[in-house]
């Protein structure tokens, strides 16, 4: 991966910052003392917190989201063939085609990687290219080397508190996540599979084969990765801010 090749990536976190303004001035206002809204106090209706919300399948309707869950106080670890059951479900559920496929487009069109040449042939090296450097990633951070290290490899959401602070925390799981007891740990899996990962793009982007590229694919991955989990942990805020419209009453129960 090129760093440049991802800069939608880099602007939804700041949208995503941008919609959910208004929810934490709401938030500061209630905790101010201020009256609650009509919707808010009337007993028959209990919206969900924040922290409530469900990750969901997938960020933005394309994105896979399996390997998100809410953070809660007890934990529960999983098992090597459910952190592998994640990592194969990051890997190939089918949206990723999709975007593997736009992807590819795009680099035809910037001729990313000149040898790969132009046609349809170019357009399958690129589209093969890119979404196996997706596959080891995931395979590799999610699966196999949280199994090794002992890690969890799933993204905890916090789902509560203040934009900037979720940012951050979001951010920095990328340098930290928890073990198979439940204690903090740095993340291994999570920096030594994109560093694996960068390696093995050396295979088959012949101009890439140099420090400074390898350097900068493996922190690719990681900002790519940092990016997906400030989407993880925003995204479902956003969803029921704007796309939820049906309001739970005592009937639906």
């Amino acid at each position: 991966m090129n760093f440049s090749r991802r800069p939608s990536l880099l602007v939804l976190p700041l949208l995503c910052f941008a919609l959910l303004r208004p929810v934490a001035g709401q938030q500061q206002t209630a905790a101010s003392g201020d009256p609650p809204s009509p919707a808010t106090s009337d007993p028959a209706v209990v919206p969900p917190t924040p922290a409530q919300l469900p990750p969901g399948k997938r960020v933005l309707g394309v994105l896979p989201n399996y390997r998100t869950t809410n953070l809660t106080p007890d934990y529960s670890p999983i098992t090597p063939k459910q952190k592998i059951t994640i990592a194969l479900k990051d890997s190939f559920d089918y949206p990723l085609m999709g975007v593997g496929a736009a992807y590819a487009g795009l680099y035809q069109l910037e001729d990313s990687h000149p040898q790969f040449g132009q046609g349809v042939k170019g357009y399958l090296r690129r589209f093969g290219t890119s979404y196996c450097d997706q596959v080891v990633g995931n395979m590799m951070t999610e699966g196999v080397l949280p199994i090794a290290f002992h890690e969890d490899p799933r993204y905890f959401r916090l789902g509560e508190g203040r934009i900037r602070h979720r940012v951050w925390y979001a951010l920095t799981r990328i340098v930290v996540t928890r073990t198979d007891t439940g204690a903090k740990t740095f993340n291994f899996a999570e920096v030594v599979g994109n560093g694996v990962a960068a390696g093995v793009g050396l295979s088959y982007y012949s101009d890439d084969r140099d420090v400074h590229d390898y350097l900068q694919n493996w922190g690719t991955q990681l900002a790519t990765d940092a990016v997906s989990q400030v989407l993880k942990e925003l995204w479902p805020d956003i969803k029921h801010r704007y796309f939820h419209h049906k309001t739970t009453t005592p009937a639906d129960d």
